[in-house]
């Protein structure tokens, strides 16, 4: 292949991930809008609301090993295919759950939802096999950016599927889940029909052209998750999404109730709620070229410092303004940690290697974002919104001192040939 045609092909590969994405992630919003207000019903008691927040990250965490090692042995695009078909089943077992009603077939559709995510997480690498190391963090930050579609998008489906849903004789909620069907069942005919060629094949072709001409990162030796902890940069990109993600989820998470407990209504929550989800997805393009021009272990930094000033930020003032921008400040600086840390833990690995180290990272990302959730309660009844935040503060000090370190020792490392 010349050079031409990869780079077309890469672009291909790139803006099909990108529509699959965007179609996987507002699929997913739709149907969380309405997950906790169906589980309170099929259930019968409060205490369930915070059920499919749980079951979607234990089925991303149980998915995402087993889902890197097919990617690695059958590639993307039929592990990523496979994916959303999971994101289907999921969705469909959601909507017969409210049809018979049944709360532990709404459980088991969760939890495919859940497997699904893992799957489909996993598109940012995908997207990463594609792209020369120079250009690797824009391309996974293209990917990362369709959350802004979802982000955007599902909830303004919310309401017209469920007003479709009630003109064929169908409960209102179910429209969401029925629609996140369909879009999960575009978004695998997306990955079938133009994910050519595998994109682990140009991963194999651009690591033995950077080995040519040694433009490959020093660091990619990796074959697996104890190698890549036994390797600096491994480790930093690790710290920075598996800390930045924890920290993200810890401080956002029982945001809404803490102004809800102060006194404000819920238009200035979704203000703050929206502030941050700007924060997360919004800057990913830039986010992409910063990493790729600076380096992953300076925007590692960065992201990592916005982290804290966020949460600094948080406790001083009950104003919507100061808390938006503490919100936004968390999503940006996890923004800053997830693509570049993405971004070095490619260039950590062996081409042949990369999905299954990738799905065991991700699972540790999960297990992150699990432990972040289910703490920031405890926390914030025992302690307090301020202490919460103090917590986060100190956690992000860790992928800051270990990017710091980073860049350290890549000013001492002699350029090639030198």
């Amino acid at each position: 292949m010349n050079d031409a045609n990869l780079s077309a092909a890469t672009r291909r590969i790139t803006a099909t991930l990108f529509a699959s994405q965007s179609l996987a992630s507002a699929a997913i919003i739709a149907a969380f809008t309405v997950s906790a207000i169906i589980i309170v019903d099929l259930s019968g008691t409060e205490a369930s609301a915070g059920l499919p927040s749980t079951l979607t990250l234990a089925g991303a965490a149980f998915a995402a090993y087993p889902a890197g090692r097919m990617m690695q042995r059958f590639g993307r695009r039929i592990g990523l295919s496979l994916g959303f078909l999971f994101g289907l089943v999921g969705m469909g077992l959601g909507a017969v759950a409210v049809l018979l009603p049944s709360f532990v077939v709404f459980l088991f559709g969760l939890l495919f939802i859940g497997v699904a995510r893992g799957f489909v997480d996993q598109s940012r690498y995908a997207a990463a096999d594609a792209a020369p190391i120079s250009e690797r963090a824009r391309a996974i930050s293209l990917v990362v950016f369709a959350g802004t579609v979802g982000a955007i998008g599902g909830p303004l489906l919310v309401g017209p599927l469920g007003v479709l849903a009630t003109q064929f004789g169908l409960p209102e909620l179910i429209g969401p889940l029925l629609g996140g069907a369909i879009l999960f069942g575009l978004g695998g005919l997306v990955i079938l029909a133009l994910l050519f060629p595998e994109p682990q094949k140009i991963a194999q072709a651009l690591a033995a052209a950077e080995t040519r001409t040694g433009t490959a990162a020093p660091e990619g030796t990796a074959h697996n998750i104890a190698d890549v902890l036994r390797i600096p940069a491994g480790r930093t990109a690790l710290v920075a999404m598996v800390i930045g993600q924890m920290v993200m989820v810890l401080i956002m998470s029982v945001t809404s109730l803490h102004m809800h407990q102060n006194g404000h209504e819920l238009g200035n929550i979704s203000l703050v709620i929206g502030a941050h989800t700007f924060g997360m997805f919004g800057f990913s393009m830039l986010t992409g070229w910063f990493a790729d021009r600076l380096g992953r272990p300076a925007t590692i930094a960065i992201g990592a410092l916005i982290l804290i000033v966020g949460a600094i930020v948080g406790p001083l003032s009950l104003q919507v303004f100061w808390l938006a921008v503490a919100l936004f400040l968390v999503g940006l600086g996890w923004n800053l940690c997830y693509i570049a840390g993405s971004s070095l833990l490619a260039d950590s690995l062996t081409a042949g290697e990369r999905g299954r180290v990738q799905g065991a990272s991700d699972l540790l990302v999960n297990l992150g974002a699990a432990t972040g959730s289910l703490g920031s309660g405890v926390v914030l009844a025992n302690f307090g919104y301020g202490a919460l935040c103090l917590l986060g503060g100190l956690f992000a000090l860790l992928p800051l001192l270990m990017a710091a370190g980073r860049m350290r020792a890549d000013r001492t490392i002699p350029a090639v040939g030198d």
